[in-house]
């Protein structure tokens, strides 16, 4: 890939998660940034909140609360989303993806909001 696409991808990572992100090594971190940041989640017609409330719904249906806990940071971070927001998305996504995944989520949420307070 391109030194500006490796740019514009590391920009919109550090963007997305709201923390300065530097290149790093391998096959792995070369494809996330280059083709998920660079081109997917730079794609126009979807805000960062509308995919980040994406991602959140398709977290909690594979039970991934940990990888969740950090889109629920950034998108507080951002200020994409508030706690009372995030709450609702819990209550929401336990209706669709059942009560212990949706239970999970909610308990992250939770617990990440305990450490927004402190």
């Amino acid at each position: 890939m391109s030194d500006e696409q490796r740019e514009r991808g590391l920009a919109k990572m550090g963007e997305v998660y709201g923390w300065e992100v530097s290149d790093g090594p391998g096959d792995f971190f070369a494809v996330t940034v280059d083709h998920l940041f660079a081109e997917i989640w730079s794609r126009p017609g979807l805000s960062l909140r509308d995919r980040r409330l994406l991602l959140l719904g398709a977290l909690a249906a594979q039970g991934l609360d940990g990888v969740a806990a950090i889109q629920v940071r950034a998108a507080l971070g951002n200020e994409e989303l508030d706690a009372e927001q995030l709450r609702e998305i819990g209550l929401f996504m336990t209706h669709y993806v059942g009560w212990p995944l949706g239970t999970k989520l909610t308990m992250r949420i939770e617990e990440i909001l305990g450490e927004e307070d402190h």
